[in-house]
């Protein structure tokens, strides 16, 4: 996986977070990790396809979740990461990965992105490919971990 392709999420966090009022957006750590994720509690995964391919597993903690959440819905109390507050999260994932898909097009990398999937407990996501980098973004006083698993089918 090219190094270069986390500008894109990076760009797209500070280009998305702010916008929707959830506070200051910065990059915590980067890691390289191996094709198992363990979920921390929460888990969305899309799928990439195109000019790029693989999948970006966005995992944080349920008690991140709900904060995020709240914050979404105009400082609502979220007290169970009930169906309202992980649409709220599955919304937020396709908002910043559909502009990682904007920024990717802006460098001439066309994809398209799935709708994603959001999945909560305790388990083992299997990325698409061997080597994943972990980006671990701070948002406000929550933390989203963002693995990226892509591979370039560009010839």
């Amino acid at each position: 996986m090219d190094v270069k392709y986390i500008n894109q999420f990076l760009q797209a966090f500070a280009n998305i977070i702010p916008q929707l009022g959830l506070g200051d957006v910065n990059k915590k750590g980067i890691s390289l990790k191996g094709r198992f994720i363990e979920s921390p509690g929460v888990v969305v995964i899309i799928g990439l396809i195109g000019d790029i391919k693989g999948n970006v597993i966005y995992g944080m903690s349920i008690d991140d979740a709900k904060k995020i959440a709240s914050r979404m819905m105009m400082g609502m109390e979220v007290t169970d990461f009930d169906e309202l507050a992980q649409s709220a999260i599955s919304e937020l994932i396709n908002m910043l990965t559909a502009n990682v898909a904007t920024n990717f097009a802006n460098e001439n990398i066309n994809i398209d992105i799935s709708t994603p999937t959001l999945i909560q407990g305790s388990f083992t996501s299997n990325a698409s490919s061997d080597k994943v980098i972990c980006v671990e973004m701070g948002v406000s006083d929550a933390t989203i971990e963002v693995n990226i698993s892509l591979e370039n089918e560009k010839k």
